[in-house]
């Protein structure tokens, strides 16, 4: 039963980046404006709340950046200076990738630093067990022999991610100033949805995939050498 529980807590915990850096901020904004009917603008000041406590909690804390708050925050802040932009219906149109480019950027420069950010959002649904856990742990750190190629195929997840989205950002701008309003209208929504689909095909296809089979491999390992460790093990070869 303890057993249980533990695993229980450590999934609720690997989810937790998720639900307070990215859930609370998005749920939040539009209780403020569907539910409480606030404006957008006042809307968006108040959903950034959250994200900018954690970032600066880190910060203070940690001595460093959460990258998951810290985006979240700086896409509040693009979508908060891009809702004073008005007139143009194309112009309109256009701003809308502004927060997908942000995030894009955000996620590419992660890569470049080392820390590839949709590593967060990819972890709670690769780790379901303590061994894929202690095996999450050894690729991550190097101690894994298949540790390089593991670190590898994280990036290639988060690079398809900001690439995809970079990528729909340039096609709906360049929709907004050639192709009529009304149907880019729904079309900037069709965009999106599909760089969201190459997203998840394409980077599970090239880094969420081996990244599992990759974890699962270490996880069995793992299990393995630990049962060959246990005294019952070597007694009963001697035995043998």
């Amino acid at each position: 039963m303890t057993t249980k529980t533990g695993k229980s807590t450590g999934k609720s915990n690997d989810f937790l980046p998720l639900i307070v850096d990215v859930a609370i901020p998005l749920g939040s904004y539009y209780l403020f404006k569907d539910g409480f009917g606030m404006s957008t603008l006042a809307s968006l000041a108040c959903s950034a709340v959250v994200p900018a406590l954690r970032t600066v909690w880190s910060v203070v804390k940690d001595r460093k950046i959460n990258a998951l708050a810290a985006l979240i925050l700086v896409v509040t802040v693009v979508s908060l200076a891009l809702s004073f932009v008005s007139g143009d219906p194309r112009l309109l149109l256009a701003k809308d990738s502004g927060v997908s480019s942000t995030i894009a950027i955000g996620i590419l420069v992660s890569v470049a630093l080392g820390r590839p950010m949709m590593t967060e959002g990819l972890k709670p649904f690769l780790i379901k067990s303590e061994a894929r856990q202690a095996a999450w742990d050894r690729l991550m750190d190097g101690t894994a022999a298949a540790s390089a190629d593991f670190r590898r195929k994280e990036r290639v997840f988060s690079i398809v991610w900001g690439v995809a989205l970079l990528v729909e950002c340039v096609v709906r701008v360049v929709g907004a100033y050639t192709v009529p309003v009304d149907t880019m209208v729904w079309l900037g929504t069709v965009i999106l949805l599909a760089a969201i689909g190459i997203g998840i095909v394409v980077g599970g296809a090239f880094g969420a995939g081996p990244m599992e089979r990759m974890l699962s491999e270490e996880a069995e390992a793992g299990e393995v050498a630990a049962s060959a460790q246990e005294p019952g093990a070597s007694g009963s070869a001697v035995a043998a």
